[in-house]
């Protein structure tokens, strides 16, 4: 998530955002490596994108898709597409160019978006997590009781309660009334720096621990019981024996994404708080290149699918193929071997 902080320029910088005093310095690149910069950023932007929505397309269009887990799926592609399309754009120029040249109004908006879009997927990898403890440790109690119903509600909570806790921090002056005497001076002209910006990744660590937490928690727990399940596997009918072998393989593919997830996302969230202390002497290379490793996990979770599903790979063939139009094709059994 977007913790803009005024940082200093690696070495001697050779020029300044702005013209006029307060400026902040910028640093510039050869042009060689500044293409070669916006190029990859714009790489990972094009994966997140098309990755993302051909999930929303996909879980959308197809019938067989409509579970309450793959509609947990499609919000989560949905917060990484709209991270794609609405932040990482400006979050490119930023970097390149270490400066923000959009403004106030839009500097607060870009903030707000990508923290919301970035704690709108960790609250839905909790609520998945959730999804698969009851489909493995409850399956015969798992129908009935993680429904379509209960999955919107757990939407509606995945993007409500983020909204209203950044919209709280950036859009109120609570922060600034309560943490008044902690307050950095004014930013120079061009860093988009947000003036709580010490507290900001203290601020928001509990948003990405606790949920965290939780998931670890209970995929370990999932593992203990489907590892006892293995051994009991000999002595169930065929038919719940391999309704168990699906449940244990999408709780191995979504472990794997809570697994990546807290790769690209520790390094940052560590980062953040830890150089608020020390008076951020992250260079400010380095803290670039954990925000994009953070930006990056928007674009594994399409990838993950693509290796882990088969459902995805055939709805993928079929959308790249003239079968998306034909009648049937919406109510094609995707999970039929």
């Amino acid at each position: 998530m977007s913790t803009v902080l005024d940082r200093g320029a690696e070495g001697h910088p050779a020029a300044f955002c702005y013209q006029g005093n307060g400026s902040c310095p910028r640093r510039v690149h050869p042009l060689g490596i500044q293409l070669v910069i916006y190029l990859a950023c714009a790489a990972g932007m094009l994966i997140t994108v098309l990755g993302n929505l051909f999930v929303v397309l996909a879980v959308a269009y197809f019938k067989a898709l409509h579970t309450p887990t793959n509609l947990l799926l499609l919000s989560l592609a949905l917060a990484d597409l709209l991270l794609g399309l609405l932040v990482l754009p400006f979050s490119i120029i930023r970097s390149v160019e270490s400066c923000w040249f959009f403004g106030d109004f839009l500097c607060r908006l870009h903030t707000y978006l990508d923290t919301l879009f970035c704690l709108t997927s960790i609250f839905h990898l909790c609520f998945i997590s959730i999804d698969r403890h009851c489909a493995i440790c409850e399956p015969l109690l798992y129908p009935s009781k993680f429904t379509v119903r209960v999955a919107l509600r757990y939407i509606l909570a995945g993007w409500g309660v983020p909204a209203a806790y950044t919209a709280l921090f950036l859009y109120t002056d609570v922060v600034e009334r309560g943490l008044s005497q902690w307050l950095e001076e004014m930013p120079c002209v061009g860093s988009c720096q947000l003036l709580f910006n010490k507290f900001w990744g203290w601020l928001n660590f509990p948003m990405f621990f606790f949920p965290c937490l939780i998931m670890i928690s209970l995929y370990v727990k999932i593992f203990m019981v489907a590892t006892r399940q293995v051994q009991q596997i000999n002595i169930l009918s065929r038919s719940l024996a391999g309704a168990l072998k699906r449940e244990r393989k999408a709780a191995k593919t979504l472990g794997i994404t809570v697994g990546i997830y807290l790769l690209c996302w520790l390094p940052f969230t560590i980062d953040t708080m830890v150089d608020s202390l020390l008076n951020f002497i992250t260079p400010p290379l380095v803290f670039d290149v954990f925000i994009w490793f953070a930006y990056f996990n928007s674009a594994c979770n399409p990838i993950i699918y693509v290796f882990s599903y088969r459902w995805f790979r055939k709805a993928l063939k079929l959308f790249l193929s003239r079968e998306i139009f034909t009648p049937r094709t919406p109510t094609t059994d995707l999970y039929q071997e």
